[in-house]
């Protein structure tokens, strides 16, 4: 019977044969760029969620940023 898990020993033989196949040096650089790359494709994922369905409240936020710049500017001509 096949199990859809892998186990201690098959892991370090996939790890094993990555070793030779690669080599000592390259194999962080390649487990490092693959590791970025998985946190920015959850990244992504996170923020395609929030852009999908934005809320009631960020809408008032971005309402709040607006009048508040537009504040900011109205004060730095008023001192010129």
């Amino acid at each position: 019977m096949i199990t859809a898990f892998i186990g201690t020993t098959e892991l370090l033989l996939i790890g094993g044969l990555a070793l030779l196949l690669v080599g000592g040096k390259k194999l962080p650089e390649m487990m490092r760029g693959l590791g970025k790359g998985v946190r920015e494709f959850k990244d992504g994922m996170k923020e395609g969620a929030t852009d999908d369905a934005p809320s009631a409240a960020d809408a008032t936020d971005g309402a709040k940023e607006r009048t508040a710049d537009g504040d900011a500017e109205k004060q730095s001509d008023a001192k010129e």
